[in-house]
């Protein structure tokens, strides 16, 4: 089970930093227009969609403005308000897709018939990593051992 947690880690780790820089732009494109258009469209206590879609459109096109005032008191508390909800349904969605990429089983990504297969030098009991018939890197098949030493290649042989 641990193989799964480290191969989806390694193989999301370089997307940590996009999906905080696309967090970061959500929040400042689209959830502080959101939230400041949220207290200005509530009048005495009741919400108004459309002057919250004309105001969520003006603030979003004036995203500097919008940033100075999204923390003033008055409208900080719709701000967070809106923010922690996004973040953990942004969170959960970022989970499901590191998840989605956790390997199926323990040799997921290893190349078949590499000597990754094999751990801490286990490989050179049968083959030999100075000399002999060449199968791959630093891998031989030491043509002076007793048995079998036949090899089959597997492939193609093209030429013109």
């Amino acid at each position: 089970m641990n193989y799964k947690i480290t191969g989806a880690i390694n193989k999301t780790k370089k997307y940590f930093i996009i999906y905080s820089i696309l967090w970061l732009f959500f929040v400042i494109v689209f959830i502080m227009p959101a939230g400041v258009a949220i207290k200005d469209a509530t009048i005495n206590g009741s919400f108004s969609i459309s002057s919250f879609i004309s105001l969520f459109t003006n603030y979003t096109t004036q995203i500097f403005s919008t940033f100075g005032k999204t923390f003033e008191p008055m409208y900080i508390g719709s701000f967070f308000s809106i923010l922690w909800k996004f973040t953990f349904i942004y969170l959960i969605i970022a989970i499901i897709s590191i998840i989605k990429n956790a390997p199926k089983n323990e040799y997921a990504d290893i190349e078949h018939g590499s000597s990754d297969w094999c751990q801490r030098g286990e490989q050179y009991r049968i083959l030999s990593n100075k000399k002999g018939i060449i199968l791959g890197e630093n891998n031989y098949l030491p043509v002076d051992k007793r048995g079998n030493v036949n090899v089959l290649v597997v492939g193609r042989f093209r030429f013109w």
